[in-house]
């Protein structure tokens, strides 16, 4: 194995569950989020030597999976289909506590909202690193992320209720 492979290995290996989670937020759906990660590792994997020199292996890769989760979200293919037919085992996402509840919470947000939120809360990345990321100004990171964080609270709190309201019931 070369060097370039094994460096590239390393970094897979030390960062891919992150990234399906990522792209599993953004996108809400765990087959099309590690669709999402298996792309943007192939096209990090293409411009690895240049990326590497930089130290700009994160950077990339988030800039990959965001503008790769635009791009599907664009594909006209990728409208939901109506199927009379269920599958036969259901496979299970990420094992989170309120990821159903979390996930519907998400998939309310505008995209600019959610991809906001994900890099920035669940990323950890600062307001200008998601500022760079998204190409759009740190005011705009701070007053999106404020209203989704509202409508997050909003959302979450009334699923809780409605949920706590038909346990009663």
């Amino acid at each position: 194995m070369s060097v370039r492979d094994q460096e590239f290995s390393d970094f897979v290996q030390a960062r891919r569950s992150r990234l399906v989670g990522a792209a599993y937020l953004l996108c809400g759906d765990r087959h099309t989020a590690e669709d999402l990660v298996q792309t943007a590792l192939a096209k990090l994997y293409a411009a690895w030597p240049r990326i590497h020199s930089r130290g700009a292996e994160d950077v990339y890769a988030r800039q990959i999976l965001i503008r790769t989760s635009i791009d599907a979200g664009r594909r006209r293919w990728r409208r939901e289909v109506s199927s009379d037919v269920l599958p036969e085992h259901p496979v299970p996402g990420p094992d989170l506590d309120g990821r159903d509840e979390l996930v519907r919470a998400l998939a309310a947000l505008g995209p600019r909202q959610r991809r906001i939120v994900v890099l920035r809360y669940w990323l950890d990345l600062s307001i200008e690193e998601v500022a760079a990321d998204l190409k759009i100004s740190t005011g705009t990171v701070k007053s999106q992320s404020s209203r989704a964080l509202d409508h997050l609270r909003t959302r979450l709190t009334a699923d809780r209720i409605d949920a706590l309201t038909e346990e009663r019931v």
